[in-house]
């Protein structure tokens, strides 16, 4: 039996550093197996289970990933190109990731850890963020119109010229995160953190804002 056919049958669990390019592996069954630093770009990852599997450090340059669940450790993976449409990411390890130019609509990322990650310019457009951790991560230029940032933890984090558009803020924690040029028309934002925050140039019509539990202040 081939070693891809292995993965396949599901009778092994540990394949770190395997070079996987290009290979279908759509709908297979793959919970906690440990592809750490593998070589994935280009994989046919579609409607794979993944929940709880060792991705980290692993190149899926281009890959596949939508409908899949991904409830996995992402820690410093290369999802540049990914398609990630409608993936389950729900409490994802994705500290340092690199997500540019992935396809994220419609996917569910609420609880991830995505501190430090590069998110700049992807599209995140009503994809649910609530509760995740964003701090430090840079988020420039992105996409995140009418998403659902609720209890996200956005310190330091680099959101200058994004598109904030009916976003969903309250209760988030932007302390000393970059706005500048931000679009946060019509943004929701009772209860949230804006201390220290960069707003220089920042669109804040039709903000919605409670006396007293919102500070916002240019710098």
């Amino acid at each position: 039996m081939s070693k891809i056919e292995v993965i396949r049958a599901g009778q092994e669990k540990h394949f770190p550093g395997i070079d996987l390019e290009d290979e279908d592996l759509s709908g297979c069954q793959l919970e906690r197996v440990n592809l750490a630093g593998a070589n994935l770009v280009g994989t046919d990852l579609r409607q794979a289970n993944l929940k709880g599997a060792r991705l980290d450090g692993a190149n899926l340059l281009g890959a596949q990933l939508n409908l899949t669940d991904l409830r996995a450790n992402l820690l410093g993976a290369n999802l540049m190109q990914t398609d990630l449409s409608n993936a389950d990411l729900r409490g994802s390890n994705l500290r340092g990731a690199n997500l540019m130019g992935a396809k994220v609509t419609q996917a569910s990322l609420a609880g991830a850890f995505l501190s430090g990650a590069n998110l700049t310019g992807v599209n995140f457009k009503g994809v649910d963020f609530r509760g995740a951790d964003l701090r430090g991560a840079n988020l420039s230029g992105a996409n995140l119109k009418g998403a659902n940032l609720a209890q996200t933890d956005l310190q330091g984090a680099n959101l200058s010229e994004t598109n904030l558009e009916e976003v969903d803020l309250r209760g988030a924690n932007l302390a000393g995160a970059n706005l500048s040029g931000a679009n946060l028309l019509c943004a929701e934002t009772e209860g949230a953190n804006f201390d220290g925050v960069n707003l220089d140039r920042a669109c804040l019509l039709g903000i919605s804002t409670v006396k007293n539990e919102v500070n916002i202040s240019k710098q």
